[in-house]
C-alpha cells in the first residue's frame, strides 16, 4: 500500500494543534510519535518487509499514540492505571469516530491498522490475531518499547511517573516485581506498588522485543544501560539494581550473540 505521508503528517499536526503544544507533556508525545515512526520503518526495512508493508508500518507509528493527547486533557496524566487505556482510546478515536480518514483515504487496511494501534500497550498481542496482524502489532510494540527506554532517560523520571524525587529515591523494588523480572517477562501493572517498580517495569520491556533488529538497536543505543544505572538513597534498592543489571546484561549478551550467529 502506498501512503501519502505528507497528508498523514498534516492530519496528525492538525489533530495535535488542538492541544497546548507548548506543554512539555504534549511535546513529549509528539516527538515520541515521530521517533516511533522512524523506528517502525527501520525495523520493517531490516526485517524483510516489502515496500508497501514498510509504508504501513510507518503509518502504525504515526497513529499509535493518538489517544495520549485526549487522555492528558481529560485526566491530566499519562498513567493508564489512573485514567484509561490510551491504546484502546486512540483506536476508538481513529476508527470508531472516523478520524482515520483524515490520514488515509484508502480503508482497505483499516482492520490491520486498528488492531495494531489497539494492542500496542497491551501485556500480550491477542491470540486471535492473524499471522499478518501479529506481524505488524509486534513491530509497532517493539518500536514503542525502544523509544520508551529513551524517554525514560531524556525526561526526568519523576515527571514520567508523577512522583517526587524523595519518594522515588526512598523506596524498594517489590518482591513480586523482582520475581517477574527474573522470570524474563514484562511486569504486569498490577504488580507495581512503588515508584521504583515503574523503572524496573520499563527495563523489563526488553524481554518482550520480538524482532532481532529491535534487540540490536537497544543494545547499540545505550539507553537501557543508563536506565539500569538508577541510583537510590537506599542501599537495599541499589543492591536490587545491581542484580537487575547483572541479569539483564547477561540476557542481552545472549541475545546479541544469537543475532550475530544468524548473520
Amino acid at each position: 500500500m502506498k501512503i501519502d505521508r505528507q497528508r498523514a503528517i498534516r492530519a496528525f499536526q492538525e489533530y495535535t494543534s488542538h492541544y497546548d503544544v507548548a506543554d512539555e507533556k504534549v511535546k513529549l508525545k509528539i516527538d515520541h510519535t515521530y521517533r516511533v515512526c522512524s523506528l517502525c520503518q527501520q525495523i520493517a526495512m531490516q526485517s524483510g518487509f516489502d515496500e508497501g508493508e514498510t509504508e504501513l508500518a510507518w503509518l502504525c507509528g504515526l497513529l499509535h499514540d493518538v489517544g495520549r493527547f485526549e487522555q492528558l486533557r481529560q485526566y491530566g496524566t499519562f498513567s493508564d492505571a489512573q485514567s484509561i487505556d490510551h491504546a484502546e482510546f486512540g483506536a476508538d478515536i481513529l476508527f470508531r469516530e472516523g478520524k482515520i480518514r483524515d490520514y488515509i483515504a484508502d480503508g482497505s487496511e483499516d482492520e490491520l491498522l486498528e488492531k495494531a494501534v489497539r494492542c500496542h500497550s497491551a501485556y500480550r498481542v491477542p491470540a486471535q490475531y492473524t499471522t499478518r496482524e501479529k506481524k505488524f502489532a509486534d513491530l509497532l510494540r517493539d518500536a514503542d518499547k525502544i523509544d520508551i527506554l529513551k524517554v525514560n532517560i531524556i525526561v526526568p523520571i519523576e515527571e514520567i511517573y508523577n512522583v517526587s524525587t524523595n519518594d522515588l529515591r526512598h523506596c524498594q523494588v517489590t518482591e513480586e516485581v523482582m520475581q517477574a523480572f527474573y522470570e524474563e517477562h514484562a511486569v504486569l501493572r498490577s504488580l507495581k506498588k512503588t515508584p521504583v517498580d515503574n523503572v524496573v517495569g520499563h527495563i523489563s520491556l526488553v524481554y518482550e522485543l520480538v524482532y532481532p533488529i529491535s534487540c540490536k538497536l537497544v543494545y547499540e543505543q545505550g539507553y537501557l544501560d543508563k536506565l539500569m544505572d538508577f541510583q537510590s538513597e537506599l542501599p537495599e534498592t541499589n543492591a536490587q539494581f545491581a542484580k537487575i543489571r547483572e541479569k539483564m546484561t547477561a540476557y542481552m549478551e545472549r541475545k546479541i550473540a544469537q543475532i550475530r550467529n544468524q548473520l
